[in-house]
C-alpha cells in the first residue's frame, strides 16, 4: 500500500501529481485555513504532512500520528511547527529557501517606497475626489535616493534587498548574528549593534526568522532608537515586532512611517488601530505571492515530501 499523505491545502502548479504517484493523497477540499478538528482527524494514520505556514504542528497534533515521518512546510519560516517535537519523534522537517527571496525583496521595496513617498495617501485622495491644485507643500515624502538603509537580518531575503539599493546609490547598514562578508565587499554594508544600525538608518527593513530571540525584537526601545523621520518596513513576521509599540511610535511621532507585509495577529481585523493609520501602509502578506514564486515552492515542498517517504534525505531539511 501507498503510504497515506496529508495536505492541508491545495497548492498552485502540478506538484501534488508527483505526490500522488508514491502515495495515497488526501487533499483538504475547502479554499480556506484547514479546521484543527479536520487536521486531528486526518493525521491519525498519516505517514507525510504537506502543511502550509498557517497550521500550527504542536505537540499535541503530533501525539495522534504516530506514523508521521516527514513534514513538507510549503514556506521558508518554520515557527508554526514545534520543531523540538519533531525531533524526538524523529520526524524530519522541510521547508522551502531561496525560490522566494526575490520576490520577497520586491515586496520589501515596494513598500519602502510606498510608505516612503506617502502613496496610500495619495491614493485615498484620488478615489475619494479629494485630489485638488498643485500644491508646493502638499504630500512632501521623503527621499530614497542617497539615504542609509538598515537591514534587520542579512541572510537571503536581506541581502536581496540590499542588492536592490545600489540604484538608489543608498549606504547600506545591517544588524545579523554573524558577519556577512559577502554583502560588506558587494554593497558595502556596514554591520553595527542592532540599536546603533537604528539610529542612522533612515529606512529600516526586518528580514528575520522568527524564533524565541527574535519575537518582539523591535519594540518600545529599539523604536525609541530610530530617527524620528524612519521609515520602518516588516516582511519577516509580525511577531518579530511588539503591535502596540509599534503603534505608539507611528501616533507619537517616534518614527514617520511603516510598511508591513505581516502583522500580529494576522490578519490584522478591519477595525485594528493600525489599519487606520494614514501612515501605514498594510498589504495581506503577499511576500511570495507570484505565480513563479508559489509554484516553486510548491514543487521544493513536493520534493522534500517525495523524499522523506522514500526515506532519502530531504533536499531542503531544517530538522
Amino acid at each position: 500500500m501507498k503510504p497515506r499523505v496529508v495536505v492541508t491545502r491545495k497548492p498552485p502548479g502540478d506538484s501534488l501529481d508527483r505526490v500522488n504517484q508514491v502515495a495515497d493523497v488526501w487533499v483538504w477540499p475547502e479554499e480556506r485555513r484547514i479546521d484543527r478538528d479536520a487536521l486531528e482527524e486526518q493525521i491519525r494514520d498519516a505517514v507525510g504532512l504537506y502543511s502550509m505556514l498557517t497550521d500550527p504542528i504542536d505537540e499535541a497534533l503530533l501525539d495522534l500520528a504516530p506514523s508521521l515521518k516527514v513534514i513538507s512546510n510549503m514556506a521558508v519560516g518554520v515557527d508554526n511547527i514545534n520543531l523540538d517535537a519533531c525531533a524526538k519523534r524523529g520526524i524530519a522537517v522541510g521547508h522551502t529557501p531561496g525560490v522566494l527571496t526575490d520576490a520577497t525583496a520586491d515586496v520589501a521595496w515596494m513598500l519602502l517606497m510606498a510608505s516612503s513617498r506617502r502613496m496610500t495617501e495619495g491614493v485615498d485622495q484620488v478615489r475619494n475626489g479629494d485630489w485638488g491644485p498643485w500644491d508646493p507643500l502638499g504630500d512632501l515624502g521623503y527621499d530614497i535616493a542617497r539615504t542609509t538603509l538598515g537591514i534587520v537580518g542579512m541572510g537571503r531575503i536581506g541581502e536581496a534587498v540590499a542588492r536592490r539599493s545600489i540604484g538608489f546609490n543608498m549606504d547600506v547598514v545591517y544588524s545579523s548574528r554573524s558577519e556577512k562578508p559577502n554583502a560588506e565587499s558587494a554593497f558595502g554594508a556596514r554591520r553595527l549593534p542592532l540599536h546603533e544600525m537604528l539610529g542612522i538608518a533612515d529606512h529600516v527593513v526586518v528580514c528575520v526568522a522568527l524564533n524565541d530571540q527574535t519575537r518582539h525584537l523591535i519594540g518600545r526601545a529599539e523604536f525609541q532608537a530610530m530617527k524620528d523621520t524612519a521609515n520602518f518596513v516588516n516582511v519577516a513576521r509580525g511577531p518579530v515586532v511588539d503591535t502596540d509599540a509599534l503603534y505608539e511610535a507611528l501616533t507619537s511621532g517616534l518614527i514617520r512611517c511603516a510598511g508591513l507585509d505581516v502583522t500580529d495577529p494576522e490578519p490584522l481585523p478591519p477595525g485594528h488601530p493600525l489599519v487606520g493609520l494614514s501612515n501605514c501602509t498594510i498589504v495581506p502578506h503577499i511576500g511570495s505571492s507570484t505565480w513563479r514564486t508559489r509554484v516553486a515552492m510548491a514543487d521544493l515542498a513536493a520534493d522534500n515530501l517525495i523524499a522523506g517517504l522514500s526515506d532519502l534525505p530531504l533536499p531542503h531539511r531544517v530538522a
